[in-house]
């Protein structure tokens, strides 16, 4: 059962500043630790997984270990949490934990095209991260489908409107205010201050 077995050892994608890596079964401790722009999708991490993360994407769709995102000030991870524990497991010092929203045009692809949707390709990490949740994960569990041929990755893509509420995306405080903050430069919008 590759999405129980144990793939890949500690400390994979220590300090890693690019590319993309989809593992067909779960990680030792420490995965993605120091990652600071790689895209990653593992079926299962030990503990301290992304822990001084910076940067990248990481997608877990299966368990997570104890102190997950110790430390993370940079980057996104999607963790997989059926049974809504994830919560006692993850460190909340510098993550909020936040629904993955549905979008309404991807919707609209999937049922258009029968379910049958892929996409196959890099998704855009220098996109902005506060945004387009549904669509980047849907497309990171298709190119783990695509690349490894998981069994886990087609349940959850044929079941998406089952398991997309299922998702948690953690999102590090400092990073969304960076975001935000370089998103209102680019549009010249200014947001009020704590003393307004």
């Amino acid at each position: 059962m590759p999405e129980e077995s144990m793939i890949v050892g500690n400390t994979v994608l220590y300090g890693a500043i690019e590319g993309e890596c989809y593992f067909r079964g779960v990680a030792g401790e420490r995965f993605a630790v120091r990652n600071s722009g790689a895209v990653a999708v593992v079926e299962g991490t030990g503990d301290h997984g992304c822990e001084y993360m910076t940067g990248g994407v990481v997608v877990v769709i299966g368990k997570t270990g104890r102190n997950f995102a110790a430390g993370m000030s940079g980057g996104v991870a999607y963790v997989l949490d059926e049974e809504e524990t994830f919560r006692s497991r993850c460190n909340l010092a510098m993550v909020d934990l936040e629904p993955v929203a549905e979008e309404e045009e991807l919707m609209r692809k999937i049922h258009h095209h029968g379910g049958d949707l892929e996409w196959h390709g890099r998704v855009d990490v220098s996109g902005d991260m506060t945004k387009h949740d549904d669509e980047r994960l849907f497309q990171l569990i298709s190119n783990h489908l695509h690349y490894t041929g998981s069994s886990r990755a087609k349940h959850i893509l044929d079941h998406w409107e089952e398991f997309r509420p299922k998702f948690v995306k953690v999102m590090p405080v400092e990073y969304r205010r960076a975001m935000q903050e370089m998103e209102d430069l680019r549009t010249g919008r200014s947001r009020p201050t704590a003393a307004e």
